[in-house]
């Protein structure tokens, strides 16, 4: 496929670019004089949208930006080399020489990653780097992909087999990378061998159990987690998804040397599991998004069934909006219910299975569920994603030491699926209802007491305080405690209370929903947040604060203090202008529905609230984008006249 996208028009041998910001524009304006892209600029805010997600720079000099973009008219490879190099933030800390722009058309499925699979065959030949720097010429390079492959090795007799899986967080290059590795490695050694990717566009090559009987060994060499279960009984090591890059060979040695694993202990490397292999903050952040990715379906899908069986067939009523028994929209309101009763319990379980693997899974479960049911420690409400959160990470490191502990041989078999998912389910339960329990209730107490306290007092300060909870933890304890002691006050003739947290309670939902699509193409968001995105609006539009949750679970020191903002806002602006709410609901429906004395004025106290939270999210995205990809934020322009070959 690659001979087909590449050009004489499309190779630069000499870039004039200094810095990583300046070359993705030069190699844009490649593309765009080649007729490949319409827009450059979109095309490179599509380019540095990728690079947010992980930089694209690797070993040997290499880098390879790429996008889908709406602005591509037809996919293409632009190559180009800086003699002096450039610092692109790689990941070996050298300079990168060779850089290969592969611009993919939006409504391609995976020819990008055809493309990267490709090139990632090029790398892992010995020669090809030397002779790409000793190419004076765009035909001397396109000779280099259109020639034929390295002397094959006289055909030999296999000396066995084997199965390498490759994968990577995102998905993308070093996937392919470690998978052509390995093959070239194996052909060297004399094996012949099957490689798993589990790469963006699925799992391609997954091998049979008839396969997996034959193979003499295993090389998994992956960030993300595995399936390791189905490998049981065979020869396995775990390494990074870079190990088989560096020296795909010594894998392949070690593999063979290593001892028959059982699931009751973590597979064998030369020096620690795959959750070792990586910093203590990667791990953290890695399990978090496994967490995350899991429980959005939950929420979309919960969120708009609640949303538009409030919408469609609830009516206002004393105790907030009612839809009547027996009704088909009862029944969506249901089966919303219950995704939203299951995504707390999910984020929990797939944190926890994303550190200690399936033995995890069901403690983390049932300590999500715990954490977020108040009910078992005496809580009025459960301590919501926050607390589910503490319980995957807890579950997940126990169950993990437990699982490498040393165990007798008769109950080796039975630690991953018995002894190590029940002792993690009574660690935690038993954390959360006799120890973590009751201070969370005190807790709870002692809010509601502040807040009666502050009752009588200014209500800037109140509003400060009601707004600031309910944007803190999005339907969990803080939030509930304020919306309870609102009602309780509406009861006592005071409709304003409820007002004032009606207004603050869709703004977290709204305000990362229009973040999200205000700065759909900066790469602050990713693409699961673009999509959560619009569920969150639909959710905030209905008063359900959880549409925001995704976003603070993702990243909560950016997202909870915007909430936060927006929220306090939001709410001081009710108290001050006098909105009345005579429901037990909030969000924008409420005011449609003439349940608010001033509904216009309503509405756009929410929507004020959430612009602020949308300014606040965004701006302090950008400033740690800024700190961590310095010249990449704000890419200067360079003159057309510098792109000559």
């Amino acid at each position: 496929m690659i001979n087909t996208l590449l050009s004489k028009e499309l190779i630069h041998l000499n870039l004039k670019a200094q810095n990583k910001a300046d070359l993705l524009r030069e190699m844009a304006l490649i593309l765009r004089n080649a007729g490949k892209v319409a827009d450059e600029n979109q095309f490179l805010k599509d380019v540095l949208s990728r690079e947010e997600q992980g930089c694209t720079g690797f070993e040997e000099g290499i880098a390879i930006p790429h996008a889908k973009s709406r602005a591509v008219t037809a996919p293409a490879v632009a190559i180009g080399v800086s003699r002096s190099g450039i610092d692109y933030g790689a990941e070996d800390g050298e300079l990168s020489h060779y850089f290969f722009m592969i611009a993919s058309p939006d409504n391609a499925d995976d020819t990008h990653i055809q493309i990267l699979a490709q090139l990632a065959s090029r790398f892992v030949e010995e020669r090809f780097i030397k002779q790409l720097s000793s190419a004076t010429s765009p035909e001397e390079v396109l000779a280099l992909f259109q020639g034929q492959e390295e002397e094959a090795v006289a055909p030999q007799q296999s000396r066995g087999f084997l199965i390498g899986v490759t994968g990577c967080p995102t998905g993308i290059a070093h996937t392919y990378l470690a998978a052509e590795a390995l093959e070239k490695g194996a052909r060297e050694l004399g094996y012949d061998i099957l490689v798993e990717t589990n790469g963006s566009i699925g799992v391609r090559n997954s091998p049979t159990g008839q396969q997996i009987a034959q193979a003499e060994a295993i090389i998994v060499s992956s960030d993300k987690p595995i399936d390791t279960d189905r490998f049981a009984g065979k020869k396995v090591i775990y390494t990074s998804v870079k190990a088989p890059i560096r020296g795909a060979r010594e894998v392949i040695n070690q593999a063979l040397a290593a001892p028959i694993w059982q699931p009751e202990s973590k597979p064998g490397k030369s020096t620690n599991s795959l959750m070792d292999s990586a910093g203590a903050g990667k791990n953290i952040y890695r399990s978090m998004m496994n967490g995350v990715s899991h429980m959005i379906p939950f929420v979309v899908t919960g969120g708009l069934m609640i949303a538009l069986s409030l919408t469609i067939g609830g009516v206002p009523g004393p105790h907030g909006l009612v839809i009547p028994e027996g009704s088909i929209w009862n029944t969506v309101l249901s089966v919303g219910a219950v995704a939203f009763q299951l995504m707390i319990p999910v984020l929990s379980a797939y944190i926890a299975y994303a550190i200690a693997e399936r033995p995890g899974l069901a403690p983390g479960f049932i300590g999500g569920w715990i954490a977020n049911t108040g009910s078992f420690y005496g809580a009025a409400a459960g301590t919501g994603f926050i607390g589910a959160i503490l319980a995957g990470f807890i579950v997940g490191y126990a169950v993990r030491w437990l699982a490498r502990r040393e165990w007798h041989k008769v109950i080796q078999p039975l630690v991953p699926i018995l002894i190590a998912p029940l002792l993690g389910t009574i660690l935690i339960s038993g954390l959360f209802i006799f120890v973590i329990g009751a201070p969370i209730a005190d807790l709870m107490q002692s809010l509601n007491k502040m807040l009666v306290s502050l009752s009588g007092g200014s209500l800037v300060l109140l509003g400060i305080v009601i707004g600031g909870m309910a944007g803190f933890d999005m339907g969990g304890p803080f939030n509930k405690v304020a919306f309870l002691f609102c009602l309780g006050m509406m009861t006592s003739g005071h409709p304003e209370y409820l007002g004032a947290i009606a207004c603050a309670i869709p703004v977290a939902p709204l305000g990362m929903g229009i973040a999200s699509l205000v700065a759909r193409k900066s790469g602050l968001f990713t693409p699961e947040e673009h999509e959560a995105g619009k569920a969150a609006i639909a959710m905030g539009m209905m008063g359900i604060s959880e549409g925001a949750i995704p976003f603070a679970a993702r990243d909560p020191l950016t997202v909870i203090p915007a909430n936060v903002v927006g929220s306090m806002l939001a709410s001081v602006l009710a108290f001050q202008i006098g909105i009345t709410n005579n429901v037990a609901h909030g969000g924008p429906v409420v005011a449609l529905l003439g349940a608010m004395n001033k509904p216009i004025f309503a509405f756009s106290i929410m929507l004020l609230g959430a612009m602020l939270t949308a300014v606040v999210a965004i701006s302090l995205k950008y400033i740690r984008s800024r700190k961590q990809h310095g010249a990449t934020a704000q890419p200067s322009a360079i003159s057309q006249k510098a792109i000559t070959r």
